[in-house]
C-alpha cells in the first residue's frame, strides 16, 4: 500500500476523485453489504449531535435517554458506541436504524469522497474491515500497473 499511496498522492486531485469514483460505484453494483457486515462488528462510528439527535428521534426516545443507554465519550472526547458490535445491528445484518444512521455509516467505506487524497489513510484503515473497498484499491492499483 506504501507504493500506491505515494502514486495516488500524486496524482491530480480531479483524476484521483474520478478514478475512486469510478471503481466506488462498479464495485458497490455487485456488493451486498448484508453479506459482510463486518464494519458494524468492529467499527464504531464517530456520532455528531446531529446523528444523535436523529437516532433518538427515530428510536422515539429523548437524547439524554439514547445516550445514556447506548453511547460514551470516548479518550479523543469522540462520542460512540458503548459497545461493538453496534446495538442496531440484527443477526441478519440488517441495521435496525438505518434511515437515521450516523453520517459516517452513511459515508462508509469513504471511497466516493470528493478530495480522496485527505482520506487516504482513513481509506488504509478500512480496508482491514471492508472487502469492498479492498477490491476498489485493487482495480486502482490495477489501473496504475502497481501492487494494492
Amino acid at each position: 500500500m506504501k507504493v500506491l499511496k505515494k502514486k495516488l498522492k500524486s496524482l491530480p486531485d480531479k483524476s484521483l476523485d474520478a478514478m475512486f469514483l469510478r471503481h466506488h460505484e462498479e464495485v458497490f453494483k455487485q456488493t451486498d453489504c448484508l453479506d459482510c457486515g463486518n464494519c458494524c462488528k468492529t467499527l464504531g462510528p464517530r456520532l455528531t449531535k446531529t446523528d444523535i439527535r436523529r437516532m433518538a428521534k427515530y428510536l422515539k426516545v429523548k437524547e439524554g435517554d439514547f445516550f445514556a443507554s447506548y453511547l460514551r465519550v470516548d479518550e479523543d472526547g469522540d462520542t460512540v458506541m458503548k459497545a461493538l458490535p453496534c446495538p442496531f445491528l440484527g443477526g441478519d445484518n440488517y441495521c435496525s436504524v438505518y434511515p437515521a444512521r450516523p453520517k459516517a455509516c452513511r459515508e462508509y467505506p469513504h471511497t466516493d469522497h470528493t478530495k480522496m487524497k485527505k482520506h487516504l489513510n482513513l481509506l488504509e484503515k478500512n480496508l482491514k474491515t471492508c472487502p469492498a473497498a479492498q477490491q476498489i484499491v485493487d482495480r486502482i492499483a490495477e489501473d496504475l500497473g502497481l501492487p494494492s
